[in-house]
């Protein structure tokens, strides 16, 4: 197991607009307002189109349509996120995975982001995964 204590820090209330990247957008935020540590604790909204990488694929897959975003949960920092959204379409069949690049917001995403001070949330190469996994590091207030 890795671990490490933060506190609550400051609450963020963002509202992308519609057709921006959903990851793209939560990126630049970060990197802008240098973001060492946070967690999304809300999300509403709709997407146009989702691009998600389902367990075990390598590649996203676009899900196309008037989706509802039943959640979007993960952490973030300016060194790099690890992102789910869960979308349901208009006959409320429900679908889920790694938010990538290319996830459009359809009229609204309204996201509460809370920041978590005292640590940093690296993204470093996990040999035993193969991917870049969370790393989290005490750092002094």
């Amino acid at each position: 197991m890795i671990s490490a204590v933060g506190r609550p820090y400051q609450l963020h209330v963002i509202r992308l607009l519609p057709r921006e990247d959903v990851r793209e957008e939560l990126q630049k935020w970060c990197t802008y307002r240098h973001i060492e540590a946070a967690a999304i604790i809300s999300a509403v909204g709709s997407v146009s189109i989702a691009m998600l990488r389902f367990g075990g694929k390598n590649e996203g897959t676009p899900i196309a349509g008037d989706l509802e975003v039943c959640s979007l949960s993960g952490t973030l920092s300016h060194y790099g996120m690890r992102l789910h959204l869960a979308v349901a379409d208009s006959a409320g069949t429900m679908t889920g995975g790694h938010l990538m690049k290319g996830s459009l917001v359809r009229t609204t995403l309204e996201i509460v982001i809370q920041e978590i001070g005292g640590i940093r949330l690296l993204r470093k190469k996990d040999d035993r995964t193969g991917y870049d996994e969370l790393v989290p590091e005490f750092i002094a207030p």
